[in-house]
């Protein structure tokens, strides 16, 4: 056999194994250290934001991944960044996103700020596309000070049934909830603390057969016991009582399993939790990857714990 013949066969069985590879997406399901990440659905593609996880002083941008299928992966490099958030210079993190009138919102935290006299909170991008490029919407911080404790990071924007527009957010063992302006410019100076039993930080909430589930992150996001736990209520101001763990470490899988998003395919009860972990070989506390796994309700509408994979989930192609 030549050598063209024989290196364009292991091409060909490259490419094979590629295709059967594909047919799931594996964990994780992009390369480098991310964290904290924000699934969306725009159009017919999935979109994942998460936080570039490095130390704070090199934490200075966002990129973003888009798939037409949960398993092809495309990169969008730093659709945000320091350059265009003047008031911004150190720990981006944890971003939230939301689409509305064709603008769309991307809601971060900078600075890791430790007091009110600090400058930084939780600010507010905006771009004509998905992966931007976003440029700062109010020159200064939406939230810049702490409410109820609350130290302002870990957004997320949540948008009720009725057309209400809500923030929730919060770090340091606190958790509030407000309304948001129609344009996103101000957040009513309400401030309602939902803390529930064993809150640490990342909220996250949906709507399933009219319940709100109020979910968040519990334990160090530096060590390997971080997980998620979920309450259940009426309103999206609770009152929430905590019902347990679903998203966990697996000594045999990754550790650190958390701070969370949930994907949800239109029309369809199909559920994905996106989420980061830490790799078996990783102990260091930035090293993280994004990774997602099938969510299941059982009967009662509570969720079943999750499963955590090396495998990932099969394609689900947005119709």
């Amino acid at each position: 056999m030549s050598k063209a013949l024989t290196l364009l066969l292991l091409i060909a069985l490259c490419h094979s194994a590629d295709a059967q590879q594909k047919k799931r997406s594996g964990n994780p399901i992009v390369q480098g250290w991310y964290a904290d990440p924000e699934a969306a659905i725009f159009g017919k593609q999935y979109w994942i934001y998460p936080t570039f996880s490095d130390r704070y002083e090199k934490q200075v941008f966002f990129d973003a991944f888009s798939s037409r299928d949960l398993v092809n992966w495309t990169k969008h490099d730093h659709i945000l960044d320091t350059a265009a958030v003047k008031w911004a210079n150190r720990a981006m993190w944890a971003p939230a996103i939301v689409e509305k009138e064709g603008k769309y919102y991307f809601f971060f935290a900078a600075n890791d700020i430790q007091n009110n006299d600090a400058k930084g909170g939780i600010g507010v991008a905006v771009a004509d596309s998905p992966a931007g490029p976003y440029k700062d919407y109010l020159g200064k911080p939406l939230i810049d000070k702490f409410h109820n404790g609350a130290q302002p990071i870990d957004q997320f924007v949540f948008h009720d049934k009725d057309g209400q527009y809500y923030i929730i957010y919060g770090g340091w063992q606190h958790c509030n909830i407000a309304k948001l302006s129609t344009d996103f410019k101000t957040v009513d100076t309400v401030f309602n603390e939902i803390t529930p039993s064993g809150y640490v930080e990342g909220p996250f909430m949906f709507i399933r057969n009219g319940k709100y589930y109020f979910m968040w992150s519990e334990g160090g996001w530096g060590g390997p016991d971080y997980s998620v736990a979920y309450a259940i209520a009426d309103s999206p101001a609770g009152p929430f009582k905590r019902i347990g763990k679903i998203l966990q470490q697996d000594t045999a899988v990754a550790t650190g399993a958390g701070h969370h998003s949930v994907i949800n395919v239109p029309g369809t009860d199909r559920w994905y939790i996106v989420y980061h972990r830490r790799p078996l070989t990783e102990t260091a506390a930035n090293n993280r990857v994004v990774c997602i796994d099938e969510m299941h309700f059982d009967e009662n509408g509570f969720i079943i714990p999750v499963k955590i994979t090396k495998e990932g989930v099969k394609a689900d192609k947005l119709k």
